[in-house]
């Protein structure tokens, strides 16, 4: 009888809060931007060199966003949003 009422008032506990996942969304979408920056820049034919592939924007910008997108990460996963009592 007793194991019965205890099921029944235990509510589902999630690891992560709301906040966790928008951390998180926001996170792919910079991983995801960085790499969407990263790509191209490549030449059809392969005896034409082609000096884009070494733009400021392949170079420097997209991995600097992906890396930010895994630092967003990381804190979205370490963020503790239970209250402290």
């Amino acid at each position: 009888m007793g194991e019965k009422k205890r099921k029944e008032n235990a509510k589902p506990h999630f690891i992560f809060e709301r906040k966790n996942y928008i951390f998180m969304a926001i996170g792919v979408a910079f991983i995801a931007l960085g790499f969407i920056l990263m790509a191209g820049g490549g030449s059809d034919d392969p005896a034409i060199f082609n000096p884009e592939i070494y733009s400021w924007r392949r170079i420097r910008l997209a991995p600097a966003l992906i890396l930010i997108g895994f630092g967003i990460e990381v804190y979205a996963i370490l963020l503790d949003t239970r209250k402290k009592k």
